[in-house]
């Protein structure tokens, strides 16, 4: 039966199984890339979820800047405005903009930008009325 079949064919039937091949490759490679991703996700949604839960912790943990009475929780841009002495004294000490950080976590860009404008004097108390 070989003898029938041309080099021609075997050719085309070689090249066909070198394709088939390589498209099976591809597909577990895409599957192997797939699933590191989806766990590269997984890792980082569980470290968004530890970092909320700490920062909704953080004014009962140790060393925390103030009593947990006077600060309160914004989230976001910043995590925490407090009142040191407000709730002990009746009278503001300071104003302090705390932001929660875990393990190696960095500030974000706008982080960053808060804090150069609270070193650098740009914050202002505002009064707002309606009429």
């Amino acid at each position: 039966m070989l003898n029938n079949i041309s080099i021609t064919t075997l050719l085309l039937l070689f090249v066909i199984f070198l394709l088939v091949l390589l498209i099976i490759f591809q597909e577990i490679r895409i599957k192997i890339k797939l699933k590191k991703i989806r766990q590269d996700a997984v890792k980082r949604s569980n470290a968004v979820k530890g970092g909320q839960l700490a920062e909704q912790l953080a004014p009962y943990l140790p060393n925390f800047p103030c009593n947990p009475a006077d600060a309160h929780f914004l989230g976001q841009p910043i995590d925490y405005i407090a009142f040191p002495g407000l709730c002990e004294k009746g009278s503001v000490d300071e104003i302090l903009l705390i932001e929660v950080k875990t393990n190696t976590s960095q500030l974000s860009s706008r982080e960053k930008e808060i804090r150069e404008a609270v070193k650098s004097g740009r914050i202002r108390y505002v009064e707002y009325r309606i009429d």
